[in-house]
């Protein structure tokens, strides 16, 4: 399953990438991100592998991983792999002018595992992108509202 999601954010580039690239604001971002901690490789570059714990409900959520491609502040890809499904996701920063960035990231999922992965992909692959899209506008405001940067 492959879907592409992009959103325009009223930041430069640059300065989207660098909060993109930070793993101190994924939970400014990512609903029930718990931790990332780095497994192996050197933190943001190609072939570093890291665990991801988010938390899901009752549950907590394991993903690692692993960077194929840190091209930043142009793109960055980067492949992840949970005990249930696997995909890689490519995200580009395109400037459209001096203020304003698109933000597109391109997400293909590569396996499912199991009955209940496999049954909600079948039925309901519109999940997997209105969560993609959440997390972007989710950037986006965060982004937009962060002076700092």
């Amino acid at each position: 399953m492959k879907f592409t999601c992009t959103i325009e954010i009223y930041k430069p580039k640059d300065k989207v990438a660098e909060l993109f690239v930070n793993p101190k604001y994924l939970k400014e971002y990512q609903d029930g991100f718990i931790s990332k901690e780095l497994l192996e490789g050197t933190e943001g570059h190609n072939e570093a592998k890291s665990k991801m714990i988010y938390k899901m409900g009752k549950n907590q959520m394991v993903i690692t991983e692993t960077i194929l491609e840190n091209n930043l502040p142009d793109s960055f890809f980067a492949n992840y792999h949970h005990k249930h499904m696997d995909n890689t996701m490519l995200c580009r920063f395109e400037s459209i002018d001096d203020n304003t960035t698109k933000y597109i990231s391109e997400i293909n999922y590569t396996a499912f595992r199991g009955f209940v992965p496999k049954a909600l992909a079948y039925l309901f692959p519109s999940m997997f992108k209105k969560q993609v899209k959440k997390w972007l506008v989710n950037f986006k405001n965060y982004a937009e509202r962060n002076e700092a940067n």
